[in-house]
């Protein structure tokens, strides 16, 4: 059985019966949204242009040569990469494979991350060695890789990089991606429109802002007001990437129970995102055959009533061990520890296999966390009642 996810056999659907969205074309003087293509459907990524794949490819890791070869076949045009991924070998094999197919065949994003000693050239000599890895003469999407502070955003060093880049040709658009502090720098990404493309962890369980426990919230989106900040990036033509999607609360276990039909649990979740219709595409791994059958099944398909209340007992039964990466622990720790990446950590090394990754990336973090297990101000102040001490424990033991 596949360890990252059961795969529920379900033929791969025929696009000629599908209804078209209301949102395909927006008027008559406007290019659509969507467009489809043989088996895919593609979605305009805001102000670029790009018709994008509803389901993208990420890359840490790739799949095997062959495999990545047909998922791309497939219909597939957009890999999201990092210079940090498999070593800089995700963006060798990007490379490689562009040159197999045809570089317009396929749109790339990769990212660099941005450190508080980083200069102008530094993120230069990042990106630069990108191309290098990648062998091309500009990248089309370039992205500031997890930016968790907003005035990141408007930095003088990435601003002026940016910008030293574009003048050089080096990148056709610039995003970011955001694993945690959803909230405030989607605002302030809004607010100053600086950026082409925002990629953002988006699943059934994030997003949310409460001030007492929720057991189920089929309109979490509507009440944290992030909904309003979808669209408005939407309507500033801002591509919308979603990551984070397969998200199980806690760790491995069996999910039949919530399969509805065909549909598994994690088909569910690709509709449910997808369903956002301000959306262009879900970033997510396929590391087998099975795997990418799956995904690619659920292009083009409506999430049903049933297939949602599935998705709510889910989040019902684990929410009180999933973090959705709000920050609000950081923010109170005396330490300034970075907790919310520990518990990414910990996530990738339960729930996605990813042990040795997951050890290596807590050890670069240089972080102890046995003052957090006496303290408990973030378990105080956590907004979803996680026993997070516990989760600490956990990673201390499992990560260290």
């Amino acid at each position: 059985m596949n360890s990252r996810r059961l795969f529920i056999k379900k033929s791969f659907f025929t696009l000629s019966s599908l209804p078209l969205s209301p949102l395909l074309f927006t008027s008559a003087s406007s290019p659509p949204h969507r467009i489809k293509k043989g088996n895919m459907i593609y979605r305009r990524l805001g102000r670029t242009g790009f018709y994008v794949s509803e389901i993208s490819l990420g890359s840490s890791p790739l799949p095997d040569w062959g495999l990545f070869r047909e998922i791309i076949d497939r219909g597939v045009n957009y890999i999201d990469c990092s210079h940090t991924y498999m070593g800089g070998n995700a963006e060798r094999q990007i490379g490689r494979l562009a040159r197999e197919v045809g570089r317009d065949k396929i749109y790339v994003a990769t990212k660099f991350h941005f450190r508080p000693q980083d200069t102008i050239t530094s993120v230069i000599r990042t990106v630069e060695g990108s191309l290098r890895r990648l062998q091309f003469d500009y990248i089309d999407v370039l992205m500031t890789h997890g930016v968790s502070n907003p005035e990141h955003l408007t930095d003088e060093r990435i601003l002026t990089a940016f910008d030293r880049l574009k003048q050089q040709g080096k990148y056709r658009y610039r995003g970011f991606s955001c694993h945690q502090n959803h909230l405030q720098v989607f605002t302030k990404a809004i607010e100053c429109n600086l950026y082409d493309v925002i990629q953002i962890g988006y699943n059934i369980y994030d997003l949310q802002k409460v001030e007492n426990p929720i057991r189920t919230y089929p309109d979490y989106l509507g009440v944290s007001g992030i909904k309003e900040l979808f669209q408005q990036a939407f309507d500033r033509e801002i591509g919308l990437v979603a990551m984070k999607t397969l998200k199980v609360g806690g760790r491995r276990q069996d999910l039949t129970a919530y399969q509805q039909g065909t549909t598994s649990i994690y088909q569910a979740m690709l509709k449910w995102v997808l369903s956002n219709p301000y959306l262009t595409t879900v970033v997510t791994e396929m590391l087998n055959f099975q795997q990418m059958e799956e995904d690619l099944a659920v292009v083009g398909q409506e999430i049903t009533e049933k297939e949602k209340r599935n998705l709510y007992r889910l989040v019902a039964k684990t929410s009180r061990l999933t973090c959705r990466m709000c920050g609000t622990c950081e923010k109170v720790c005396p330490q300034s520890n970075p907790l919310p990446t520990v518990l990414r950590y910990l996530h990738y090394f339960e729930g996605q296999e990813k042990k040795e990754w997951a050890r290596q990336k807590f050890a670069q973090l240089k972080t102890s966390l046995q003052p957090c297990l006496n303290c408990g101000l973030c378990e105080k102040y956590c907004p979803y009642l996680l026993p997070v001490r516990q989760l600490f424990q956990e990673a201390q033991v499992l990560l260290a």
